[in-house]
């Protein structure tokens, strides 16, 4: 369904001849010497994003199983790969978890679950942040309307914050659940989890939400240099945040990005296919071709064993 859909969105945005015709307008425009250092930079920040989640998952791990570096490079892009396959990229956590030794990949999970929390905090709060500004800006709100929006995104950004600087309270909310008793023993490593340690996980998470911002930036601004930074930003990290809240398939995840982006953007250009074709590009950069590279990895499981860098 998310297919014929993304389809026809595509197909109906491409047959508005006036689009198309003013996309190639912006593309004669483009020159080569502006484009392929605009294009090695983005493939380099691809790389510094996986690079600083690699960096994370060492870090979340080095209480449960000391690995090298390079063999948390290899787990990051073999996730990738089983992830592209799986809603919700769940099965990332299996590509990950069986590059450490088995007794150990289940408190790897509980580990990975907390960088991803770490993640879906920093995307949620901008998120929401910038969800406030667009509907203050853009909608004709009466200002107590405007108010209430303010406060009910400042509860909701609180709430995330305390929930993942005080995450051992997770514990007794899983231990309270019937069928989840039996695995008591690997909640415990939410305990082992300092503030300090979860800083330093979300200042990694900050670092990949700065990189992949600054991916869609360069992209959307050599196609559209004229849009402004601050609503250009603003705009990305709503995007980001209606990505993270929508149930997704990676394969046919850039059918929910182009339109998501192509409903914010066109509150600031009407140069939707431009839109489109920078977040197609970073689709396929960020998730395509790091899981395409992670098969290389596949191979390289053990799946009743541990696995040696």
């Amino acid at each position: 369904m998310v297919i014929l859909l993304t389809i026809v969105f595509v197909q109906y945005k491409l047959s508005h001849n006036a689009n198309l015709h003013n996309f190639k307008l912006l593309l004669k425009d483009l020159s080569a010497k502006s484009i392929w250092p605009a294009l090695v930079l983005v493939f380099v920040l691809m790389f510094l994003n996986w690079f600083l989640e690699a960096l994370k998952w060492k870090f979340l791990v080095k209480g449960i199983e000391k690995i090298s570096l390079w063999r948390a490079v290899q787990s990051v892009f073999c996730g990738l790969t089983w992830a592209i396959f799986t809603p919700n990229r769940v099965g990332e956590y299996g590509g990950r978890v069986f590059f450490l030794s088995p007794r150990r990949r289940v408190f790897g999970v509980i580990a990975m679950g907390i960088g991803a929390v770490g993640q879906m905090v920093v995307t949620n709060v901008l998120g929401a942040i910038a969800l406030m500004w667009f509907m203050a800006t853009y909608l004709d709100l009466n200002a107590p309307v405007v108010f209430i929006l303010c406060f009910l995104s400042f509860c909701f950004c609180a709430f995330f914050l305390l929930f993942y600087f005080n995450i051992k309270w997770l514990i007794a909310l899983l231990n309270s659940i019937p069928f989840l008793k039996r695995f008591k023993k690997f909640f415990l490593i939410l305990a082992t989890y300092r503030k300090r340690d979860l800083k330093v996980v979300f200042n990694f998470c900050l670092a990949r939400f700065a990189v992949f911002s600054f991916q869609y930036y360069l992209t959307i601004h050599l196609l559209l240099p004229q849009l402004p930074v601050f609503e250009m930003l603003m705009m990305i990290f709503i995007l980001f945040f209606i990505q993270s809240a929508l149930p997704s398939l990676d394969l046919v995840d850039v059918g929910v990005r182009t339109m998501t982006a192509t409903y914010f953007f066109s509150y600031i250009t009407s140069q939707e296919i431009a839109i489109m074709a920078a977040t197609a590009g970073m689709w396929l950069v960020n998730l395509i071709i790091p899981a395409i590279l992670g098969t290389v990895f596949v191979f390289k499981l053990n799946f009743f064993g541990t696995n040696r860098s």
